[in-house]
């Protein structure tokens, strides 16, 4: 029995490194395997995997969906390569996906949901800060910035200030959230406007984790901000942690569930 066909959706970049580290996360979500079903089958280890782009690299969504539509395939998940619910998410992915349904009407598309929030994202997260040279012993003497590339949407905003909190909880002295990119008066403070409150709260130590999947230009300002503030460590972007492409499974098994089943009914 074959699953639905698995389509990650990545934002698209001009920076090559993002579309290096996405394709380096897929690499690694293929070598995971595919996670037990939910009524606790093997598994589907013949799960076919693609990639896609919104924007800048190629291939795009709707070239991707019609090699699937062409080559038989009946259903797919749709997985957005995304931290928060925002507009691409809310709009720009459904009305993409819309076209390829109207387009391909024997193909079912599924949304799966974000990534975020998710604890393994908090995981990821922490590895890349130990990565950066911190141990769990400097948790108590040190302050993170939590730093998002930015939205103007309130729920996305929402999350980034709620998965501050949580990482808080696991034993920072103090976690702010922060985006490079401040588009609304109620967003977080830039990153290096964060490191500086920190400063000034009497933290001994602060850390700035880059909220974010891969590279490009809002990760560079995210570390020009930490640079600026003089942070004592500057954290990787999430990029192919384990952590994600685990993640990544777990949203595709959860958009799995509810799709008609029309593979194993063919």
């Amino acid at each position: 029995m074959h699953g639905p066909a698995l389509l990650v959706i990545a934002h698209g970049s001009r920076d090559p490194r993002h579309a290096a580290t996405v394709h380096a996360l897929v690499r690694r979500l293929r070598s995971q395997g595919v996670p037990p079903g939910p009524q606790g089958s093997r598994g589907v280890p013949e799960l076919r995997v693609s990639t896609a782009f919104l924007d800048f690299n190629a291939p795009s969504v709707p070239q991707v969906l019609e090699r699937m539509a062409n080559d038989g395939v009946r259903e797919v998940v749709a997985l957005p390569l995304l931290l928060t619910r925002a507009f691409h998410a809310k709009a720009d992915i459904p009305s993409v996906l819309n076209e390829a349904r109207a387009r391909h009407p024997r193909l079912w598309i599924t949304q799966a949901d974000v990534l975020g929030p998710s604890p393994l994202l908090l995981d990821a997260v922490e590895r890349r800060l130990y990565e950066a040279g911190l141990t769990p012993a400097d948790k108590r003497s040190t302050g993170v910035v939590l730093a998002s590339a930015g939205s103007s949407d309130p729920e996305a905003i929402a999350v980034i200030a709620d998965m501050a909190r949580e990482l808080r909880h696991t034993g920072w002295c103090a976690v702010r959230p922060a985006f490079a990119s401040a588009v609304t008066a109620a967003s977080p403070p830039r990153p290096e406007d964060a490191v500086r409150a920190l400063r000034d709260e009497g933290v001994a130590r602060v850390a700035v984790a880059p909220y974010v999947i891969a590279p490009g230009r809002l990760p560079d300002r995210i570390a020009a901000g930490a640079g600026e503030a003089s942070a004592d460590v500057l954290a990787g972007v999430l990029g192919p942690s384990p952590e994600l492409a685990r993640l990544l499974l777990e949203r595709y098994e959860e958009a799995s569930a509810l799709a008609p089943g029309l593979a194993a009914a063919g």
